[in-house]
Parts: C-alpha cells; structure tokens; sequence
C-alpha cells in the first residue's frame, strides 16, 4: 500500500557495502550481487550484479523476457544475440530465428541486450579477466513473466559451490585453455 511505503522505505538500505553484496555461483557464471530483492535495499525495481568471466571463458547461454543493460567495466570481448520471434495469445510461445548476430565490446562499452533475446558474453582475451556490470528490471519476474530459460552453463559453474572473494580470484588467475 502506498501509504505504508515510507515506513518501509525507512528500513531499507540507502547504501549496500561491498560485504553485504553477496557472490554466486550461477548457471550464467561468477556473480557478485549489487541488488536485488533479498538485500532490503530502497530499489524497488532494478537487480544489478557485477559478471566476472574468467581468461578467455564464457557466460552462460540463456534467454529472458526482460531487456538488459550491461556495461563492460574490464576486459574485452564479444557477445552472440540470436532473437526470437514472440507470439503472446493465451499463452506465450517463442521461437529463435536462424540468424545470430556477433558484436564485439571492450571496456566502456555498453551492450544493449533486447526483449527475449538468446544472449552469451564472451571473454576474448586468454590472459585477462571480464568484468560486467547488468542492469535488469524486475518488473517482468513480480509479473510471473521473466521466463528465464537456460540453453548452456557457464564452463565454470558447479552446483553446491558456495563462491567467496578468494575462491573468485583463484577462478579469475586460471589461464584459459579454451578458445574463446
């Protein structure tokens, strides 16, 4: 109710301290979480993390509803988007066109991640690390329609791995054996 929100809006967090950002390990890759809605912070709409890819590695492979913003704090390298056509009726089906599209990015840049777009970032350089910082707005998940699908793991996600800041670096000192 809006009448209660500055009671709330009180309690919450105005500013979030590096050690109450919590890291994950997640299908998309090595996360550090700048907000979202289990951090009691006054943003109501956004979720931001930071995305560390390892030397010449790669995000997960996935699709959402929701458009994202990302943009490349370290590192350079390039992103595959192949978009869906959407067909929303009684229910909601999308299928991916044969197409994919290839943009390369280097620190400064900004991708544009469209609506329920397939997405995966990739580290180009083998000796250095990525650092991307997404901006996605939650609207679409308190709505039920942030339909998150997963097509491919990051290389280094493991189920049951609780990430710290040490285990991190020693992720982010791993050369790549990899092509990128």
């Amino acid at each position: 109710d809006a009448a209660q929100l500055p009671g709330l809006q009180s309690k919450r967090k105005k500013v979030v301290h590096p050690e109450e950002m919590p890291w994950e390990m997640s299908r998309q890759g090595l996360l550090k979480h700048l907000l979202n809605e289990k951090m009691n912070t006054r943003m109501e709409s956004v979720d931001a993390y930071m995305q560390l890819i390892p030397p010449g590695s790669r995000s997960g492979k996935h699709r959402h509803l929701a458009e994202e913003c990302v943009y490349v704090l370290e590192g350079r390298g390039y992103d595959l988007h192949q978009d869906c056509d959407v067909e929303i009726t009684d229910t909601y089906h999308w299928k991916a066109q044969d197409e994919v599209k290839r943009y390369e990015w280097e620190a400064g840049d900004v991708i544009y991640i469209p609506p329920n777009t397939i997405h995966q970032h990739f580290n180009a350089d083998p000796d250095r690390p990525v650092r991307l910082i997404s901006a996605i707005n939650r609207i679409y998940e308190k709505f039920g329609l942030n339909d998150l699908e997963q097509i491919e793991d990051a290389p280094e996600y493991e189920p049951g791995v609780v990430l710290t800041a040490e285990l991190v670096e020693q992720y982010m000192k791993k050369k790549s054996t990899q092509t990128a």
